[in-house]
């Protein structure tokens, strides 16, 4: 299970926010072998008076939040991050240097979903990766 938020300036986001969504769901299935049906993501467009980042960043910088089941290997999630930067800089042209991105983990009885704490889940993926 993941869930993906994206911040980014409104005008620089609504733009890609398609492709970005491909590209951010393709990693995920490729580093941790994620069904393809298993997309969950958010976008959060931000005014320029309510996004306030460093100046070394251009109007392009966006932050990529992804929270996701514990129990990946560091290796894993590391495959992740350099999947996301190497491909959002091919397909979209973001800079890595204008990405951020967090994996936030919990552990599988802190989600709420379908009806049932995360560890009663039947998943159709592994987790251990």
């Amino acid at each position: 299970m993941g869930q993906v938020k994206i911040y980014g300036l409104k005008e620089k986001l609504h733009p890609i926010k398609a492709t970005l969504s491909d590209v951010i769901h393709t990693c995920l299935v490729d580093a941790f072998d994620y069904p393809m049906n298993k997309r969950f993501h958010r976008f959060f467009p931000m005014e320029k008076d309510d996004f306030y980042y460093d100046l070394s960043r251009s109007t392009a910088y966006t932050i990529i939040e992804i929270s996701i089941f514990e129990g990946r290997s560091i290796d894993t999630k590391k495959r992740l991050i350099h999947l996301l930067f190497n491909r959002l800089e091919d397909q979209l042209q973001l800079s890595p240097h204008e990405v951020e991105i967090t994996i936030f983990e919990t552990p599988k009885h802190n989600w709420g979903i379908r009806g049932l704490p995360g560890d009663e889940l039947s998943l159709d993926y592994k987790v251990d990766l």
